[in-house]
Order: structure tokens, then C-alpha cells, then sequence
């Protein structure tokens, strides 16, 4: 969870239920974040100093606490990407090598 929202949050800050629908939107609602998994993510990478908070206005007028992330964020994202785009070539690797397997 920490990398995709990493990944939503190093394009725009955004509040959590916005960073909830971006996720939904962008995997055609094959992920959903619940509030009891997305908030504590995001209350342990500002704790991590990956992300910061502050309050601000939503678009109906409402306070909310916006995220956005931060240069120690960014640099967990490489790491992380790097680590994602490895096991997607394992994975691929392994799958074309068994191909028409039975």
C-alpha cells in the first residue's frame, strides 16, 4: 500500500479520501483502500517522514488533512520502484519459461 500511495502522492498532494478514489480510478477499481488500511498507512509514513499532512479546504468547503510527500519520500519511491520493476522481470521471466507447461 505504501508505494502506490507514495506513487499517488508524488504526482499531487491530496486527502485521504481523494488519495482512496485516485487509487480506485487508476486500477479500474480492482484496488480499494478502506479507511481502517489507508489511514494508518498514511499516519506511519508521516511518522516515517515519507509524507507530511496539513489542513486544508476540500472542494465542497470542509477541512481536511492533505498529504503530500517528501524528499525522503521520493527517495523511498526509487528504492521501492526499483525493487517493484525487479520482481514484475522475475515474475514475467518465470511465467514466459513455463508457458504451454501442463
Amino acid at each position: 500500500m505504501d508505494f502506490l500511495v507514495l506513487r499517488i502522492l508524488a504526482r499531487e498532494k491530496l486527502h485521504g479520501y481523494s488519495i482512496a478514489r485516485k487509487l480506485a480510478e487508476l486500477s479500474a477499481s480492482a484496488l480499494q483502500a478502506e479507511e481502517g488500511t489507508l489511514y494508518p498507512c498514511l499516519y506511519r509514513m508521516e511518522r516515517q517522514g515519507w509524507i507530511n499532512s496539513e489542513i486544508g479546504q476540500s472542494e465542497n468547503n470542509r477541512k481536511a488533512r492533505y498529504y503530500s510527500i517528501t524528499p525522503a519520500g521520493r527517495a523511498h519511491l526509487r528504492r521501492e520502484q526499483t525493487k517493484w520493476d525487479s520482481f514484475v522481470k522475475a515474475v514475467t521471466t518465470v511465467i514466459a519459461g513455463t508457458e504451454g507447461d501442463k
